[in-house]
């Protein structure tokens, strides 16, 4: 009997310090970094790696949800603040604040996943999330009425390249950048706007970020494909 059980305990433990070890990589590296190091930093071989996970998409599956479920906490934080522009202000500061913190995420919410994928799923729940928010902030007179959840899309794609590119040197540089974007939104500074917001058929033909139901009808998944 235990020796049956062994291999079983010893497999668990080998996928529990591979999903460590690779929110630890992709974290430092992005989701490009060497499988490899991820199967070194675990202390196992390639080989276990590939057992456990056939495909990088596993392994992302195995790792982002539980690391997406925070912006479930940033969400209910921002939904409680009795003024819902200090709301929307704080889910926004609460989500980019994540990203810079760790490459991986930041990266995981610019890209396109399988429409079945665990990551896939877990941005979706967030989108509804930034629907909330923003309708919550409109209603209220603070945010300018023409900003849509195609807006934040857009801003969240931009603030993305923000932080990857400035995370080493200059962590907080985001943080400015948003500070700006911000004091445009709100609705006394408002003026009229050369163009529309994007359709959510543009938005999923960009690949750009956070998917979301309903715009358009449609489903906005989160950049290209990812390989394995």
């Amino acid at each position: 009997m235990s020796g049956k059980s062994r291999p079983r305990a010893d497999a668990a433990r080998n996928r529990d310090k591979l999903v460590v070890a690779g929110a630890a990589v992709f974290g430092r590296r992005g989701l490009d970094a060497p499988l490899e190091e991820v199967a070194r930093r675990a202390g196992v071989s390639i080989g276990t790696l590939y057992n456990h996970f056939p495909t990088r998409q596993d392994l992302f599956d195995a790792i982002f949800p539980a690391r997406l479920a925070a912006l479930d906490r940033v969400y209910e934080s921002a939904k409680a603040a009795p003024d819902p522009w200090d709301g929307f202000v704080a889910f926004i500061e609460g989500l980019f604040a994540l990203q810079a913190e760790d490459r991986g995420l930041n990266e995981i919410l610019v890209r396109r996943f399988p429409a079945a994928s665990e990551v896939n799923n877990a941005c979706g729940r967030g989108a509804v999330h930034v629907a909330e928010i923003i309708e919550r902030a409109k209603e209220s007179g603070r945010l300018r009425g023409d900003f849509e959840v195609q807006d934040f899309v857009t801003l969240m794609w931009a603030m993305s390249q923000v932080i990857r590119e400035s995370m080493d040197v200059a962590p907080d540089a985001w943080r400015r950048c948003l500070a700006f974007y911000l004091d445009g939104l709100r609705a006394e500074a408002a003026h009229p706007l050369p163009v529309q917001a994007l359709t959510g058929e543009q938005v999923a033909s960009a690949g750009l970020p956070f998917a979301q139901q309903g715009l358009d009808g449609g489903e906005v998944g989160l950049g290209e494909d990812a390989d394995t």
